[in-house]
């Protein structure tokens, strides 16, 4: 298991390296006492600009670039303004995102926000952990990220998908619908909700009448749909990207109906009715979903002001909180050295401090020596010993004709 408890030795040796060499996130060498005063903190991002994940690349930026704005309204961060985002783009292709993490690396950016998805930060964590610059996803959920040899540099604010899958055996269950198909793509994300989904259906009592995963890269889903048509299931849970909207279609051609299926947050896109069927964009009407998302209007309502041709605020609450957090721990460590401010990622959020709302708030608490406990735009996030978040918020969102929209919200803590 990857800890996050104690950096020790590695970090203070980090520190050294990187104040006798003079290069690289920061220089201060973990001497604080306001030595840090005038560093530029750049962060850099990962995300899909292009890619079977692009729909996700406008909120991620948008919200990296707004908390980053906020930040530099309340005076950036260890009194230096925070200079433009550097960018890379993950392209949903391993061998592409590590390249441009082994850029934003040689940028000598002192934070990397993303990859969006599981499998890009699969692909580049060890480049930038490695390299001991915080790591923080606003969109990873894949269990197995839970456990990497990430050396204590990698959080996520999304949660884990043993989160997500009991909110979507609960939605199922409490529809009346206890006989479920199971359904996702073969690779970590699909497999570990799957596990997670069956295991509180079983819980909770309900039958899960088949689990079946396919090959993402298929052309077709025949075998899946007629493995489903077979069990005749009151619900089909379905785990899938982009790929998904294709799935979708074979099985509403099938016969089964919109109301039975309950997807993810790889298809939480307004167009998915379009997606499925451009011909009747309707067709998806009834489809239930479930996400990780944020109960705050006035999040969303700021973030609308700040970038007004925004349709899509998946995971943006997120992205902000992990920019934020980190803007935290440096404030709170007086350094801008990742090996430095990392120790504090974990303290900037526990419910031992006062609780704060915002940088600037958080900010000024800090600076009179009190504790903190960040809340973030996104609920309470609580980074455990791994640096995952231990509560979130989910939003229930679905179809109404082609119209996508948010019908609630769920509150899920790993204590339940």
């Amino acid at each position: 298991m990857a800890s996050k408890k104690v950096l020790g030795l590695t970090a203070a040796t980090a520190a050294l390296v990187l104040g006798l060499t003079a290069c690289g996130n920061g220089d201060d060498g973990g001497n604080g006492g306001g030595d840090s005063a005038g560093e530029e903190f750049t962060f850099g991002i990962i995300y899909p600009q292009t890619g079977a994940l692009a729909f996700l690349g406008p909120p991620q930026i948008t919200a990296a670039e707004y908390a980053i704005s906020e930040i530099n309204d309340a005076g950036g961060i260890l009194g230096t303004e925070v200079p433009d985002i550097v960018e890379g783009d993950e392209a949903a292709d391993g061998a592409q995102a590590n390249e441009a993490a082994n850029s934003l690396v040689n940028s000598d950016v002192n934070a990397v926000i993303g990859a969006a998805a599981s499998g890009m930060t699969q692909a580049i964590y060890d480049t930038v952990t490695g390299a001991e610059i915080v790591q923080c996803s606003g969109s990873n959920t894949a269990p197995d990220l839970t456990d990497i040899d990430d050396g204590g540099y990698y959080f996520r604010t999304a949660p884990s998908d043993l989160m997500s899958g009991p909110v979507m055996a609960r939605e199922i269950v409490n529809n009346n619908q206890t006989s479920v198909a199971i359904v996702a793509r073969a690779d970590d994300y699909g497999n570990g909700y799957l596990q997670a989904v069956q295991d509180e259906l079983e819980a909770l009592g309900a039958e899960v009448a088949l689990t079946e995963t396919y090959d993402p890269d298929a052309t077709n889903f025949d075998s899946v749909v007629n493995a489903v048509n077979n069990e005749d299931p009151d619900a089909i849970a379905l785990i899938s990207f982009e790929e998904g909207g294709q799935v979708i279609a074979e099985l509403l051609e099938s016969g089964v109906g919109g109301d039975q299926l309950y997807i993810t947050d790889g298809l939480n896109s307004p167009d998915l009715g379009t997606t499925v069927n451009e011909d009747d964009p309707s067709i998806v009407d009834g489809i239930t979903g479930i996400a990780p998302g944020a109960d705050n209007p006035e999040f969303n309502e700021g973030l609308r002001a700040f970038a007004p041709d925004l349709d899509v605020f998946q995971f943006a609450p997120q992205v902000y909180d992990c920019v934020t957090a980190i803007a935290l721990a440096a404030e709170a460590a007086d350094s801008v050295d990742p090996s430095v401010y990392v120790e504090h990622l974990p303290e900037i959020s526990r419910p031992e401090g006062t609780e704060c709302f915002s940088f600037g708030e958080c900010r000024d608490l800090l600076a009179d020596d009190e504790e903190i406990d960040y809340q973030g735009t996104s609920g309470n996030i609580d980074f455990d010993d791994n640096g995952d978040p231990t509560s979130a918020t989910f939003e229930i969102f679905g179809f109404d004709g082609e119209t996508h929209e948010v019908t609630g919200y769920e509150e899920y803590s790993i204590a339940e």
